[in-house]
C-alpha cells in the first residue's frame, strides 16, 4: 500500500505535487488546532455539567441532614415525653383508665404532640402504636398495635430503621402518596418493649431529586439491601444502568460525581453516601445532547474546512502553474532534446532560478555540440593514427625479415659475432616496437636489457657486465613497460662511459614491508650532493628540465609512468656519492597482474 502511494505522488505533475504539498500543510495545523479546540469543548461540557450535578449533590445532601435532623429531633423529644411514656406502660401492663384520665391525656399530652407536628411542615405525621389493643386510641398520634399491623413494613422481620416508598394503609385505604419513614421502639427498663414509634415523612419532601422533573435527569435511592426506589415512572433502562454501576463498584461510599459512556450515551454519574439513611442517592444528567451538539459543530467545521481546501487546492494549483510556466517550456524544450535535436534553444531566459536554469542548458548544449565536434575530431585522429600504427607493423616486419637475411648471410661466412649482435638488436627492436596496453614482468625487462648491452659492448673497448640477485616472486612482479632500461642507459651515459673501464651494474631485488623494492646500481663517477639534490628536484617536478645532458628527463619519465599505474606512493629515488657509485631504487606495489593478483 505505502508502495502503491508513493507511486501514485510520483507519478503526479510537479504543479499538483506543490498543490498538494501546500494543501496538506495548511490542513495539518488547522486539523490540529480543531481537533484540541473540540476536544477542550466537548471536556468544557464535561466539566461543566459535573460541576452542576456536584453542586446540586451537595444542596441535596444539606437538605437530606437537615431533615434527618428534623426527623430525629421529633422522634427524641416523642420518647421522653412522660406522660406519652407512662400510658404505653400502663397499657403494656393492660391497667384500665377511666374517661377522666383518658380526656386529661388528650387534652393536655396529645393535643401538645399533635401541634408539634403540625408545625413541622416537613413530616407528614407521627404515630406511636401500642403493644396490644387494650389502649384507647387518640388520632392521629395514639393507636393500637393492630393498626400498626396493616403497614407495610410492619411484616418485616426487624422493622427498627428506615422504610421507603410505601403508601399510608392505616385506615384500609390506599393513598398515592409514598411515604418514608423512621421506626423506632419504644422501650422501659421494666417493661421492655411498650410501644413502637413512625416517624414519617413523604418520599417527595425527603428525596426531592428523585420527584424533579428536570429534562435528561433522574434519580433514585438505593438501599443497602441493594433495593431500588425511583421517584416517578422509570423505563427498564434506569434499572439496569443503576444495577450496572453496583457491579462495577462506580456507587461508592462518600460523594463521587464522575462521566461515563453507555450505549452511546453520555452522562455525568453523582452518587451520595447517607450513613442515616443506610443507603445512597445516585442522580445521572444525560448530557448526550449537549456533547452531540459539539459534534454538530465540528463536523460543520469540517464540511466548511472541505470546501475551503477544495478551493484553496483550485486556486493553489492556477499559482503555481503561473509560476511554473517556464519551467515547463524548459521541460518541453529538453525533451525536444532528448528525441536527438541539439540545436533547439530556451528562449526568454528570465533573471529568476528559472530564467538561470535556462541559460545554463543552452550554455550545455553549446558545449555539447563542440565536444561533440572535437569527439569527431578525436575519433578522426585515432583513426589516422591505427592506420600509421599498422604501417609501422608493417615497416617492423620488414625490418624484422632484413635482419634475418642479414643474419644468415654472416652465419654462412661464419661470423657469429655479427649474427649474435643482429640477434640481440632483433630482439631489441621487437620488444620496443610491440605494442603493450598494460605493464610487463620484471624477467622481461631484464631480457630487454640484457639485449641492450651486448649491442652496447659492441661500441666500447671495455665490458659492462650485469649482476642480478632478483627472487622468483620479483620476476614475476609486473611493472611498466621500458621502466629499468632507462635507468641502465642512465647509469651508462652519465656514470660508466667516461671511466672506461670493465665495471658492474648490479639490479637486486626484494619484498619489502609489502611492496617490490629493486635497486639498480653501479660503480661510476657519482654525483655530488649538489647535482644530485639538483637531480632529485627534475624527477619530482619542482624545476623544469633545460635540455643537454644529465637534464634527468628519462629518470622523470619513469617516476611519472609508474606513478601513474600504481599511485603517487611509488616511483623512484637516487642516491649518489661522488667518484664512487650511484644508486636508483624503484619502488612499486607487490602486482603479480590479473592471473596472480595483490597480496
Amino acid at each position: 500500500m505505502k508502495r502503491s502511494g508513493k507511486y501514485v505522488f510520483g507519478s503526479l505533475k510537479l504543479n499538483s505535487k506543490f498543490t498538494l504539498v501546500i494543501c496538506f500543510f495548511v490542513a495539518l495545523p488547522i486539523s490540529v488546532l480543531a481537533a484540541v479546540l473540540f476536544y477542550n469543548m466537548e471536556r468544557n461540557v464535561i466539566a461543566e455539567n459535573r460541576n452542576y450535578m456536584e453542586y446540586t449533590m451537595e444542596r441535596n445532601r444539606d437538605h437530606i441532614r437537615k431533615n434527618i435532623d428534623s426527623v430525629n429531633m421529633t422522634t427524641q423529644f416523642f420518647l421522653h415525653d412522660e406522660a406519652l411514656l407512662q400510658m404505653l406502660k400502663r397499657t403494656a401492663n393492660e391497667e384500665k383508665m377511666d374517661t377522666e384520665e383518658l380526656l386529661a391525656f388528650y387534652h393536655s399530652d396529645i393535643t401538645s404532640l399533635e401541634r408539634l407536628v403540625s408545625n413541622n411542615t416537613l413530616l407528614y405525621g407521627v404515630r406511636v402504636y401500642a403493644v396490644n389493643d387494650s389502649i384507647q386510641e387518640m388520632m392521629p398520634i395514639l393507636y393500637s398495635r393492630s393498626r400498626m399491623q396493616k403497614m407495610a413494613w410492619a411484616g418485616e422481620t426487624d422493622v427498627v430503621g428506615w422504610h421507603y416508598q410505601y403508601q399510608d394503609t392505616l385506615f384500609n385505604s390506599h393513598g398515592t402518596t409514598q411515604l418514608a419513614a423512621l421506626v423506632t421502639n419504644i422501650e422501659d427498663y421494666e417493661n421492655g418493649l411498650i410501644g413502637v414509634m413512625e416517624t414519617v415523612v413523604t418520599m417527595e419532601n425527603m428525596f426531592p431529586p428523585l420527584y424533579e422533573e428536570i429534562e435528561d435527569e433522574w434519580s433514585c435511592f438505593i438501599s443497602n439491601d441493594g433495593r431500588l426506589y425511583f421517584g416517578g415512572a422509570q423505563d427498564g433502562r434506569s434499572e439496569e444502568f443503576v444495577r450496572l454501576k453496583i457491579e462495577q463498584g462506580l456507587v461508592k461510599d462518600g460523594m463521587y460525581t464522575g462521566y461515563s459512556r453507555e450505549n452511546g450515551e453520555h452522562l455525568i454519574v453523582s452518587c451520595l453516601y447517607v450513613g442515616e439513611l443506610q443507603g445512597r442517592l445516585l442522580s445521572v444528567k444525560n448530557i448526550s445532547e449537549n456533547v452531540r451538539y459539539v459534534y454538530r459543530m465540528r463536523n460543520i467545521f469540517v464540511a466548511v474546512m472541505l470546501v475551503i481546501l477544495v478551493g484553496l487546492a483550485f486556486l493553489v494549483n492556477y499559482i503555481v502553474k503561473r509560476l511554473l510556466r517556464q519551467f515547463y517550456e524548459i521541460l518541453k524544450s529538453i525533451r525536444v532534446i532528448q528525441k536527438g535535436d541539439l540545436h533547439v534553444r530556451i528562449d526568454s531566459c528570465g533573471n529568476d532560478e528559472m530564467g538561470e536554469l535556462g541559460t545554463q542548458i543552452n550554455k550545455m548544449l553549446d558545449r555539447i555540440e563542440q565536444l561533440m565536434k572535437e569527439n569527431i575530431d578525436r575519433e578522426m585522429l585515432a583513426k589516422n593514427a591505427q592506420i600509421r600504427a599498422l604501417q609501422n607493423q608493417i615497416n617492423a616486419h620488414f625490418i624484422y625479415n632484413v635482419l634475418e637475411s642479414i643474419k644468415m648471410m654472416a652465419e654462412i661466412d661464419e661470423e657469429y659475432a655479427i649474427s649474435d649482435a643482429i640477434t640481440s638488436l632483433g630482439n631489441l627492436l621487437r620488444y620496443s616496437i610491440r605494442w603493450v596496453s598494460g605493464n610487463v614482468r620484471v624477467e622481461e625487462e631484464i631480457a630487454y636489457i640484457r639485449n641492450y648491452l651486448v649491442l652496447i659492448n659492441l661500441r666500447f673497448d671495455y665490458e659492462i657486465y650485469l649482476s642480478l640477485n632478483l627472487p622468483e616472486e620479483v620476476l614475476r612482479q609486473e611493472i611498466p613497460k621500458m621502466s629499468l632500461q632507462p635507468i641502465v642507459e642512465n647509469a651508462i651515459y652519465h656514470g660508466i662511459e667516461e671511466l672506461a673501464e670493465d665495471t658492474n651494474i648490479y639490479i637486486k631485488g626484494m619484498i619489502r614491508d609489502g611492496d617490490c623494492v629493486i635497486e639498480i646500481s653501479d660503480a661510476g663517477k657519482g654525483m655530488g650532493e649538489e647535482e644530485l639534490e639538483r637531480l632529485r628536484r627534475r624527477i619530482a617536478g619542482e624545476i623544469e628540465p633545460d635540455g643537454g645532458n644529465g637534464n634527468g628527463i628519462g629518470l622523470k619519465n619513469v617516476q611519472d609512468r609508474i606513478r601513474m599505474s600504481f599511485g603517487a606512493g611509488y616511483g623512484i629515488t637516487v642516491d649518489s656519492k661522488q667518484g664512487c657509485y650511484t644508486k636508483v631504487t624503484v619502488r612499486v606495489p607487490v602486482y603479480l597482474g590479473e592471473n596472480g593478483g595483490r597480496p
